[in-house]
C-alpha cells in the first residue's frame, strides 16, 4: 500500500492464507475496531450440518470443491455477500474468483497472512480441530491439495499472489498485533 491509506479506510476486508497461519487472530483484531466478521469457512460447515457431515478438514475441502463446481467458483464469496451490512472482514477465502467477485463490491482489500509450516503445524495441533493431519508430513500433503492450480478447486498460492498485502506471522501474538496496528 501506498501513502496514508490505512487498512480500516476500506469497507471489506478479504482473509486469505495457510492453515493455522494466524487469520482467525487477524479477524478478531479488525472486530475489535467494529467490524463484522464472515467466514467462508463457516459457510461450507453450515453445508456440513445440513448434510450431517462432520467438519473435518477433508470434507471441508471435498464440499467446499462441490460447491464450487455445482455453483460456480464464486458461490462462497456470493453467500457471503448477500450476509454483508457494513464494515466486514470475510475470512478463508481460498479461490481466485471469490477474490475477484469481492473486489467487484469496492472498497475492499486483501490480507495474505503465512507462517512457517512447522510454527502452523504446531498452532493447528492445539486448536483441536479436526484437522485430519496427526504429523507435519500429512499436514503438507493436505496444504499441497489445498494450494491446487485450477478449475473449481481451492487455489490457495493464486490468492496468496493476488494479495494486496503479506503478513508474516511468526512470533508471538502481540508481534502479531503489533504487525497488523501499523497498518491502520
Amino acid at each position: 500500500m501506498t501513502g496514508n491509506i490505512k487498512i480500516t479506510d476500506f469497507r471489506l476486508i478479504g482473509l486469505t492464507g495457510t492453515n493455522a497461519a494466524g487469520k482467525g487472530e487477524v479477524a478478531s483484531f479488525y472486530r475489535k475496531k467494529g467490524y463484522d466478521y464472515i467466514s467462508l469457512s463457516d459457510i461450507i460447515r453450515e453445508e456440513l450440518r445440513n448434510r450431517s457431515l462432520p467438519a473435518s478438514r477433508e470434507n471441508l475441502i471435498a464440499v467446499g470443491n462441490e460447491l464450487r463446481e455445482k455453483s460456480g467458483p464464486d458461490i462462497l464469496a456470493r453467500r457471503a455477500a448477500a450476509r454483508i451490512s457494513g464494515k466486514t472482514i470475510i475470512d478463508s477465502i481460498r479461490h481466485p474468483v471469490e477474490i475477484e467477485y469481492l473486489r467487484s463490491l469496492g472498497s475492499f482489500i486483501l490480507l495474505a497472512v503465512d507462517a512457517p509450516v512447522e510454527i502452523r503445524f504446531e498452532r493447528a495441533k492445539k486448536r483441536g480441530r479436526d484437522e485430519s493431519a496427526s504429523t507435519l508430513e500429512e499436514f503438507i500433503e493436505q496444504e499441497n491439495r489445498e494450494k491446487g492450480s485450477g478449475g473449481n478447486n481451492q487455489q490457495l498460492d493464486r490468492c496468496l499472489a493476488l494479495a494486496d498485502l503479506m503478513i508474516i506471522n511468526d512470533g508471538s501474538l502481540e508481534e502479531l498485533h503489533q504487525k497488523l496496528e501499523k497498518l491502520g
